[in-house]
């Protein structure tokens, strides 16, 4: 049996440094408030009674609460129109205390999700996913209104936890418009060297081993070894995946893409799940809206 201390790595606290950056909002929204009058306002879209989904918004809602920025809660039903969806989105986009605008993922297939996002305001897109967003951020010299909230909160936890990503070897695994693709985006900004593995990558495990950072996101549960992982290296882990355990009441635990015990014994650094990522996805989210929020207030 391995003892406690054959772990090496030093494990990044996403709940802590989430709640940080939290505070931090919260004294700039007091300082919105004192000083205009006004407060940032974000607009929740939720169609349908998807159980994650609901418990997704349900936790950005209290977060905004939280921090003091005003919420506005759309919940449609299941079998809401297209039409419908996209015009209650033009009303958000006309409102002066919306500053952000989130439609929930995924919607119910009648529903086209590339032509609901395309219609949010570009001003108010706090989710980066808007096409614009997106191409501004692949190119050089550009720089996009919004950053997609999980892949700059995975670059946020490296730079936190003092980890320079400038002229390293990066692999993101997994290549998802969410994440795998924005955040090997963003890093490549950042002047790592990037490399994306994924499900048609012949020998994932080879590349991976040569990386100094490594952004798991391929919603593998455990696929990613401790010995593929180069002593020392940055783990970040965003996958979350529920395992079979008849030990917990739920019937199941969550874990990441990364084998995290395995996976202890080598890495430098290395995100738990939960605990990792996941706090710091609704925390950037926040940090959107505050900033959508102050390019129109501070005019």
């Amino acid at each position: 049996m391995a003892s406690p201390s054959d772990q090496k790595a030093t494990i990044i606290d996403g709940k802590a440094i989430a709640q940080t950056i939290r505070s931090e909002i919260a004294h700039e929204v007091r300082l919105l408030s004192q000083k205009y009058e006004k407060v940032p306002g974000l607009a929740v879209v939720i169609v349908g009674n998807r159980k994650d989904s609901q418990s997704y918004v349900n936790m950005k809602r209290k977060a905004c609460a939280e921090v003091g920025i005003k919420s506005f809660d759309i919940d449609l039903p299941e079998q809401v129109s297209e039409a419908h969806l996209i015009s209650k989105v033009h009303e958000l986009n006309a409102m002066h205390d919306v500053h952000g605008i989130l439609v929930q993922l995924p919607l119910p297939k009648h529903i086209n999700e590339e032509k609901v996002l395309t219609e949010i305001s570009i001003e108010k897109d706090v989710d980066g996913f808007h096409p614009l967003n997106i191409g501004k951020l692949a190119m050089k010299g550009r720089e996009p209104l919004f950053l997609p909230c999980t892949p700059k909160g995975c670059l946020e936890l490296l730079s936190r936890s003092g980890i320079s990503v400038k002229g390293k070897k990066a692999v993101v695994v997994g290549r998802s418009n969410i994440v795998g693709l924005p955040v090997s985006l963003l890093l490549l900004k950042a002047d790592a060297t990037v490399t994306v593995v994924h499900s048609h990558s012949p020998d994932p495990e080879s590349v991976i081993r040569e990386a100094d950072i490594i952004i798991a996101a391929a919603g593998q549960a455990q696929m990613i070894k401790g010995s593929w992982i180069k002593p020392g290296a940055a783990v970040i882990d965003v996958g979350t995946n529920a395992v079979d355990d008849p030990t917990k009441k739920s019937g199941y635990r969550l874990v990441g893409d990364v084998h995290f015990k395995e996976a202890c014994k080598v890495a430098g650094w290395i995100t738990p799940v939960p605990g990792g990522v996941g706090p710091m996805t609704v925390a950037m989210l926040l940090r959107n809206t505050l900033d959508g929020a102050k390019r129109v207030i501070e005019q």
